[in-house]
């Protein structure tokens, strides 16, 4: 097959979707497809003589970029760069490009490329694409959603309260009194500014810090205890990974530097509580309306044996070492096969 793998993009996780997107690109072609790596958002701004020669050349924009820094990238440096000075979420030749492609696969993260704005714009330009459509995808990325969909569903999730920034001035961030807490910006990934609060001192300084990112900003209880990820490919619930950073929660270093995290796969459970997070993982997909793969995050309570679903990542990291590969591969799934199987799954949307 010709498949574009759909990279870089706008968003503060654009060094992480590189990365992604660099792994998947080699990872189809070692399987005999002929693939394009293109970032979404720079596009490729010269001249093209045949689109053909793209696919047949393997041509790759991240030749030159190496690993995922430990800082977020500067998306205003990164807009400068564009030539045409657009603001479109397309660059120059993506979509003739895409529509020439059996399918698009997405390697994006956060942003525009994962909450559902991009698989909208893909469904109007009748471009195929990998993971959930837009309405899943829209859904999961917002977690104040989220929480609304799972407390309808019955989804196990912990309490919560969405803010929106005017309660920076109008005296509403005293409503909340539970702490240790959880502050989260309603759309981020990659735990991009979130915070745990230990004290009411601390909490409006964390506010300030989260409202940087967007206009929304969750609080959520803090559940103490392990914390573990679900992927789910299709119809199944692929086995748990136990996710244990070596200080701290977490975070976008914790995610993404390598040695920072423990992570143990297949999780280290009783048959029992292994069930419940696996059918729970696949409860929260089906709520979400997700298609095709995902990965559930979920916190088990030390003090009471509770599960807690966080939030669906719709399309989570993509390396060999990421947490989903981590959990095919413990299923019997390597990472080329993974990539393809992944886009098998999605063009039966299409059937």
């Amino acid at each position: 097959m010709k498949i574009v793998v759909l990279a870089g993009g706008l968003s503060t996780e654009r060094d992480v979707s590189i990365t992604s997107g660099s792994k998947v690109a080699a990872a189809l072609k070692e399987k005999g497809h002929k693939v394009v790596l293109l970032d979404v958002f720079m596009g490729i701004e010269e001249k093209i003589d045949s689109v053909d020669t793209l696919f047949e050349d393997g041509y790759d924009f991240t030749k030159s970029i190496t690993g995922v820094s430990t800082q977020i990238p500067d998306l205003d440096k990164i807009k400068a760069m564009r030539k045409d000075q657009s603001d479109s979420i397309f660059g120059e030749n993506v979509i003739d490009i895409c529509k020439s492609a059996d399918i698009c696969f997405l390697a994006l993260h956060g942003g525009v490329g994962e909450n559902g704005q991009l698989q909208a714009s893909l469904d109007m330009l009748g471009i195929k694409y990998t993971g959930a459509g837009y309405l899943g995808s829209a859904i999961a990325m917002d977690k104040g959603v989220t929480k609304a969909v799972f407390l309808h569903s019955g989804v196990p999730t912990p309490m919560s309260k969405l803010y929106h920034k005017e309660a920076l001035t109008s005296g509403e961030l005293n409503s909340w009194e539970d702490f240790p807490c959880v502050v989260k910006p309603c759309s981020a990934g990659s735990s991009v500014g979130v915070s745990i609060v230990q004290t009411k001192d601390d909490f409006k300084q964390a506010m300030i810090d989260a409202f940087k990112y967007e206009g929304q900003v969750l609080v959520e209880q803090y559940i103490k205890g392990r914390e573990f990820s679900i992927g789910v490919l299709g119809d199944k619930a692929l086995p748990i990974i136990e996710i244990i950073p070596k200080t701290g929660f977490y975070d976008y270093v914790n995610k993404y530097q390598a040695g920072n995290t423990e992570e143990i796969c297949p999780a280290v459970l009783d048959e029992k509580t292994t069930k419940l997070l696996q059918n729970e993982a696949l409860h929260a997909f089906y709520e979400l309306h997700l298609e095709s793969y995902a990965r559930i995050d979920f916190l088990l309570d030390e003090k009471d044996g509770k599960i807690y679903c966080l939030e669906a990542n719709t399309l989570p990291g993509m390396t060999p070492i990421s947490l989903l590969p981590q959990e095919a591969q413990a299923d019997g799934l390597n990472f080329p096969d993974l990539c393809e199987k992944i886009v098998e799954l999605s063009l039966l949307k299409y059937n």
